[in-house]
């Protein structure tokens, strides 16, 4: 089965709708394994509470529907491939993951195109990456 890491923005997103929400409707399903970090639950936890102003009792919510539907795994090599140190966080997350696909809408990722061998793709290509089973769901 694939296996996925998505940036915190994904996470984000997901709250509002399109592909993003569609990516992570797909992890609750069952169609692929999401793996997260400590680190990046926290960032989700710091961006929903500081940026989005968001109910603590919500924050918490989520953070543990995705620990429930997520493998979490403790990355124990440092990366220091971008500036944003969160963004750095993910890549540690999908290294020590062994995931397939990096998914994320932030542009530093993107630009990478690639981590190693793991492909960065955008949310709509990841729908389309699971294929049109998934999508006639």
């Amino acid at each position: 089965m694939l296996r996925v890491v998505f940036d915190t923005n994904i996470f984000i997103s997901a709250l509002f709708g399109g592909f993003p929400e569609e990516a992570y409707q797909a992890v609750l399903e069952r169609w692929c394994i999401l793996v997260v970090s400590p680190a990046i639950l926290a960032e989700l936890v710091r961006a929903l509470r500081k940026k989005f102003h968001t109910p603590e009792g919500d924050i918490l919510a989520y953070v543990r529907q995705i620990g429930r539907i997520a493998e979490i795994v403790r990355p124990t090599r440092g990366v220091r491939v971008l500036q944003n140190d969160a963004d750095n966080r993910v890549l540690e997350c999908a290294e020590a993951g062994k995931v397939d696909l990096i998914v994320s809408g932030d542009r530093d990722l993107l630009r990478l195109k690639q981590y190693g061998a793991i492909p960065i793709i955008r949310p709509a290509d990841f729908i389309r990456t699971l294929g049109p089973s998934r999508s006639a769901e």
